[in-house]
C-alpha cells in the first residue's frame, strides 16, 4: 500500500453493536456503512439489552450527521481530523458475487458485495472490511477482500496483562522478620523503586514467607493476615489477596480473574456479606447469555422462570455460605432476612441498568461476557460509597464477537491498573475439587 494512502473502512453490524461510536475510530479515513447494516440495526433497536442501546445510539448519531446532507453523499464526520462516511446503496457487485459464491442471499454476503463494489469504484483507495465476526473475516479473505477485527477496546498484549500479585524470592531474613514485628516495611526495603497501588506480594526467604501489599495511602508495604468472611476461609495466598481487596474500605473497584473453581464469586459474595453494614444493599448480577444466543423469550414460562436458570449459580454460592451455619445462627437468619427484604438481590445485569447504585456493594459475575462499553456504563453509574467487584474468566467467552483481548474485563484490568482505588487479583489455583482441577488442567 503506498505511504499515506487513504482507506475506506466498511463496517459490519457486529462492530456497531459492540461500540456505537465506531465511526469515530478511523482517524482521517472514510467509513462506509452498507445499507444492509441499517436493515439489521432496525431489528436490534427495540429492547433493553446493551446491543439494543448500541443500535439506537448509532441510529441517532447517523440522524444527527445527516441533518443537512443526503446519506448517499460522503458526509464529514463531526470530529477534528476525521474523514467522511456514507451509506452505501450498491450491493450487487459486477462480476464477483458473494451471494452466488456462497449459495445464499444473507446479510453477511450482501455486506461482502458492498466491499467488492467499493473496491471496483475506488481503485486508488484500500477497502477494508471491519467486523467482529471471525467467520465473515475468513469469507472476506477468501474473496481477496482485506478484513480486520475492530481494534478499539482491544488490549494489545494478553501475556503482559496485569496479574495483581507477584512472588519475590531471596529476601533477607531481617526484612521478613521486620515485617512480622512492625507489620510493614518500605518499598525500597524489598527492592521496589516504583510500586503499583494495591499490588500484592508473596515475600520469601527459603521456607519463611509473608503476605503483603503496597498501600498507596501510607506509601508502605503492609502485612496482610489471613482472615475469614462468613466462615469462608481462603485456601491459598491468591484467595487471601482477593478477600483483602474485597473487604478493604479504600479499594472501591476490584477485579477477580480466574478459571472455574478458583473461588471468585464465592469470595466476592462472602466478602460483601462480611461488610454489609457499610452498604444499604448488595447487588449480585450477571449478564444473561442464552443458549445458542437466542433471546430468553424462546424459553417457556414467565420472566422468573426464564431467568432463574441463569441465576442459579449465584444462588448456589449463597446456599453454600448459608450451609456453613446452623439455622439458629444469627448469620443464617441475617442472610435470609437480607434476601427477603431485598437488601441482597440476585438479578440479571439488565435489571440493574438504570438504577442508582449509591451505598451499594455491586458484584458483577461473568464480566468477561461484557463489552468495554458495558463495563464503562456500569462503573460510571457508581454513586457515593459504592464498591464494584467484577469477576470472570477472560478465556471463557460465551458472547459472539468478544474474545480474551476485546472483552470488558480484560479491557478494565489493562486500563485502570495504576489507580489507587483499584485492585486486581488473578486466581490460578482451583479449590473446588481435585476432579474440577483435573478437568481445568487436562481437558
Amino acid at each position: 500500500m503506498p505511504h499515506g494512502q487513504k482507506k475506506i473502512f466498511v463496517l459490519d453490524t457486529s462492530v456497531i453493536l459492540y461500540n456505537h461510536q465506531a465511526i469515530y475510530s478511523f482517524a482521517d479515513n472514510d467509513v462506509a456503512v452498507p445499507i444492509t447494516v441499517l436493515e439489521e440495526l432496525d431489528h436490534f433497536k427495540k429492547g433493553n439489552d446493551t446491543k439494543n442501546f448500541e443500535a439506537r445510539e448509532f441510529i441517532r448519531i447517523m440522524d444527527n450527521l445527516s441533518l443537512h446532507h443526503s446519506l448517499q453523499q460522503w458526509i464529514p464526520i463531526d470530529r477534528p481530523n476525521h474523514g467522511r462516511f456514507k451509506v452505501v446503496m450498491q450491493e450487487h457487485a459486477n462480476g464477483l458475487d458473494a451471494t452466488h459464491i456462497f449459495g445464499e442471499n444473507t446479510a453477511d454476503h450482501r455486506i461482502l458485495n458492498t466491499a467488492i463494489s467499493l473496491s471496483k469504484e475506488f481503485t486508488r483507495k484500500k477497502i477494508i472490511l471491519v467486523t467482529k465476526d471471525i467467520n465473515l473475516r475468513l469469507k472476506a479473505k477468501s474473496l481477496n477482500i482485506t478484513a480486520e477485527d475492530f481494534k478499539t477496546g482491544k488490549i494489545k498484549d494478553l501475556e503482559s496483562l496485569h496479574k495483581g500479585s507477584a512472588i519475590l524470592e531471596g529476601l533477607s531474613k531481617s526484612v521478613i522478620d521486620g515485617i512480622y514485628t512492625n507489620n510493614f516495611c518500605l518499598p525500597e526495603d524489598i527492592g521496589i523503586d516504583t510500586a503499583t497501588p494495591n499490588q500484592y506480594y508473596i515475600l520469601r526467604n527459603g521456607r519463611t514467607s509473608v503476605l503483603v501489599f503496597f498501600n498507596p495511602a501510607s506509601q508502605r508495604i503492609e502485612r496482610i493476615q489471613k482472615k475469614s468472611a462468613y466462615r469462608i476461609s481462603p485456601r491459598n495466598a491468591e484467595q487471601v489477596f482477593a478477600l483483602h481487596a474485597i473487604t478493604h474500605p479504600n479499594i472501591k473497584l476490584v477485579t477477580l480473574q480466574g478459571v472455574a473453581g478458583t473461588g471468585k464469586t464465592l469470595l466476592a459474595l462472602a466478602g460483601a456479606l462480611d461488610q454489609k453494614r457499610n452498604f444499604k444493599q448488595i447487588y449480585l448480577a450477571r449478564p444473561i447469555v442464552p443458549l445458542s444466543n437466542k433471546d430468553i423469550g424462546y424459553l417457556p414460562g414467565d420472566i422468573s422462570s426464564k431467568i432463574n436458570p441463569y441465576m442459579e449459580p449465584l444462588w448456589d454460592n449463597l446456599k453454600f455460605i448459608k450451609s456453613q451455619f446452623n439455622e439458629r445462627d444469627r448469620e443464617f437468619k441475617q442472610i435470609t432476612e437480607a434476601v427477603e427484604q431485598e437488601k441482597l438481590t440476585i438479578t440479571p445485569l439488565a435489571y440493574i441498568r438504570g438504577r442508582s447504585i449509591s451505598n451499594v456493594c455491586f458484584i458483577v459475575d461473568e464480566a468477561q461476557n461484557l463489552t468495554p462499553h458495558e463495563v464503562k456504563t456500569i462503573i460510571t453509574r457508581a454513586g457515593e460509597n459504592t464498591k464494584i467487584i467484577f469477576t470472570g474468566d477472560i478465556y471463557q467467552i460465551d458472547t459472539p464477537y468478544l474474545d480474551s483481548q476485546s472483552n470488558g474485563l480484560s479491557y478494565l484490568i489493562d486500563k485502570i491498573k495504576h489507580h489507587e482505588i483499584f485492585a486486581h487479583v488473578r486466581l490460578e489455583k482451583g479449590e473446588r475439587s481435585h476432579l474440577a482441577n483435573l478437568a481445568n488442567e487436562l481437558l
